[in-house]
């Protein structure tokens, strides 16, 4: 049948699935981000959170981030801060890698953020696509930058 896949196809586009948790305070940009994620690349976002305790409760739960490949993390929140989160991902060895996106990517804050163990920082404003670009070729098999790198 035209337009359906067979058990195969399934099977390789499920490996190829970011499995994406989120740290975003503004539902507004947690639901565009997500959309964005899911349309343009094979982000499976498996979780969101507002606030740094209950980010970091699911990040620590056993077995929640058993297979994160990305965690997409805001500084500023509604309660505590994307730094603690970062910092407590950083020490409980969450897998996967651990972005930034933030309004505030200043020289300090990227940083402050690579001490904590960041792969990548991204500016809200105007490089969201290099996260997009970037969740894509976590999803080929590629990013090979190492916590506090901030490579490409």
């Amino acid at each position: 049948m035209a337009g359906s896949r067979n058990a195969s196809e399934h099977e390789a586009f499920r490996e190829s699935a970011v499995k994406t948790y989120i740290v975003e305070d503004s539902p507004i940009i947690l639901d565009n981000l997500v959309a964005a994620l899911q349309e343009m690349t094979p982000a499976q976002v498996v979780g969101s959170a507002g606030d740094e305790e209950s980010a970091v409760e699911w990040l620590t739960k056993p077995g929640n981030a058993r297979d994160l490949d990305l965690l997409v993390i805001d500084i500023f929140l509604k309660g505590g801060s994307g730094l603690g989160v970062l910092e407590r991902a950083a020490s409980a060895g969450v897998p996967g890698k651990r972005v930034v996106l933030t309004n505030f990517a200043s020289p300090d804050m990227r940083r402050r953020c690579q001490e904590l163990g960041a792969h990548r920082v991204f500016d809200k404003s105007n490089e969201v696509e290099e996260l997009i670009d970037y969740c894509a070729r976590i999803g080929q098999g590629g990013c090979d930058t190492v916590p506090g790198g901030l490579g490409p």
